[in-house]
């Protein structure tokens, strides 16, 4: 199935807001609703693809027939940019300027090879794309003759060692079919992101993404044992061995390159078992603060649980913690903060770790809330995307921005993008609401999620755009990492050009031209052109 090509995931999850949410907007921040549709897939018209008859002879052949290159206007409609808000919004308005000139899916490395070779002889840059999840503009390169890349043939789980506790995976491989494949051995990978449902392990592998159990199991880059990665120069094979003093370590290169140095054709990851016990509960806290220092507690000291968020004032009130329950918190006056806590394992293991837990947030100023607002969290975990396509068919703008920092500095960065989104959007006459949490803890510091609602504005991309400036320089400015896991893309690239520093861009800049030395491969991703 494909995901729907303007908005997120499956239609049929689709719902529309309810009644009263859409007066909380109303009231709250004055949207209204929207009037022009969106237009039906049927009615889009592209302009015909440009790509040569030989260059579409010879992506053929590197792919095994013409049913594998596809120039039709549903292909290249479902296969441009990713699914920010400024994405689909773009998509609704007719503008599909960053439009592929063809699709073409490979079946395996050696045809990942060939199409390198092919786009190499005809001068065309290649996007790859795996679940088309990306909310950074990783899938919108500077060039205009672009194919795009499509893994979805290589899925497939290549080898498992039980002895090991290791797999093979296929870059084309969705999270939940990975994760099935693994179940009938006993295992799991553990990695539950919120695009779980349609994101891939190669695109996993390539932003360096973190799941919602990240606290238990670790980021996706911790999972990574060995990476296959093919370039237009040839390939490079990374780990034989689970740690190593052999020189630098070249999974690190591969991971977060965002398939600017090459393409990602398998992924060696570590496995856990089954877990026996999955349970989640809900704690409260007077405020955000006292929250962060129980986060904190538990990070550096344990028990860590499996899944560990904090939900501001703001969030809990208004329910987002719960998508299932959004709006329920604005009812109460002893909201203050709500976390989450989860553990999966062994029965005895989950039942010890979360009684030792719950004597430490106790003591950190904690009250239970009980089973229902973790088990609430659970259904909705992956709904939230589902959320924002309702806000902006409302009305609203709705958009996420996340970054990380240490845990000295996590107050000063709270602060710092809260007063930057808000300020320059109230400034331009969409006063927005701010909402945080945290989701991903470390012994040295952790992550902070912002979601922000606010009146679209007569033009809903240009409005957004200074406020996401600001808010980055805010980041920078307080010490904070321009992207915790939704990556560089385009959208980031030049505050991570800033963090990383004209020295190491430079070298980086270096291995680009070494493995890809056309520019071929996502160009304006990760890196300028220029």
């Amino acid at each position: 199935m494909d995901m729907l090509w303007n908005g997120w995931g499956d239609p049929a999850e689709a719902a529309p807001l309810p009644g009263a949410v859409t007066a909380l907007l109303r009231d709250l921040l004055g949207v209204r609703p929207r009037t022009a549709p969106a237009p039906a897939l049927a009615d889009v018209r592209l302009p015909a693809a440009t790509v040569a008859p030989a260059a579409l002879r010879a992506l053929a052949e590197a792919v095994g027939g013409d049913e594998h290159v596809r120039t039709d206007t549903e292909s290249r409609v479902r296969h441009t940019r990713g699914k920010s808000t400024p994405d689909l919004l773009r998509m609704r308005a007719g503008d599909f300027t960053d439009v592929p000139q063809a699709v073409v899916l490979p079946g395996s490395h050696d045809e990942v090879l060939a199409v390198l070779r092919a786009c190499a002889a005809h001068s065309l840059s290649v996007v790859p794309f795996g679940g088309g999840t990306s909310v950074v503009g990783g899938l919108a390169p500077q060039r205009s003759a672009f194919v795009t890349l499509d893994l979805r043939r290589m899925n497939r789980l290549l080898d498992l060692d039980p002895v090991s506790r290791t797999a093979v995976l296929q870059p084309g491989l969705r999270a939940p079919e990975a994760e099935g494949l693994l179940a009938a051995h006993g295992f799991t990978l553990g990695h539950f992101p919120q695009s779980f449902e349609w994101a891939t392990i190669g695109g996993f592998a390539a932003a360096r993404s973190s799941g919602q159990a990240s606290a238990g199991y670790g980021r996706f880059d911790e999972m990574v044992l060995a990476l296959t990665l093919a370039t237009p120069e040839g390939v490079i094979e990374t780990g034989r061995a689970p740690r190593s003093a052999a020189g630098p370590d070249l999974r690190q290169l591969v991971l977060g390159s965002e398939g600017a140095f090459g393409v990602i054709t398998s992924v060696t990851v570590r496995l856990r078992p089954l877990p026996e016990t999955r349970l989640y509960e809900g704690w409260r806290f007077r405020s955000f603060d006292d929250g962060a220092a129980a986060l904190r507690r538990l990070a550096q000291d344990g028990p860590r649980p499996t899944v560990l968020r904090l939900s501001d004032e703001t969030e809990t009130l208004i329910g987002l913690a719960q998508p299932d329950a959004i709006g329920a918190g604005r009812e109460r006056s002893d909201a203050g903060c709500l976390m989450i806590t989860g553990y999966e394992g062994t029965a005895q293991d989950t039942a010890r770790r979360r009684e030792r837990a719950a004597a430490v947030l106790t003591e950190c100023g904690g009250a239970s809330a009980g089973p229902e607002p973790g088990e609430q969290w659970a259904r909705g975990r992956y709904s939230a995307p589902y959320l924002r396509d309702a806000l902006l068919e409302a009305g609203a703008f709705a958009e996420t921005l996340e970054t990380a920092a240490f845990w000295s500095r996590i107050p000063g960065l709270y602060r710092a993008v809260r007063t930057a989104l808000t300020d320059t959007l109230t400034d331009a006459g969409t006063p927005p609401l701010v909402m945080c949490h945290i989701s991903h803890v470390y012994e040295n510091g952790a992550s902070l999620y912002f979601t922000v609602v606010s009146a679209q504005g007569e033009d809903p991309v240009a409005h957004w755009a200074p406020a996401k400036r600001a808010a980055a320089e805010a980041v920078l400015a307080a010490g904070g990492t321009i992207s915790h896991h939704h990556g560089v893309g385009t959208d980031h690239r030049d505050w991570y050009v800033r963090e990383a520093g004209p020295l190491a861009v430079s070298a980086l800049r270096a291995v680009k031209r070494r493995l890809d030395p056309d520019w071929l491969l996502n160009p304006g991703v990760l890196l300028p052109t220029d």
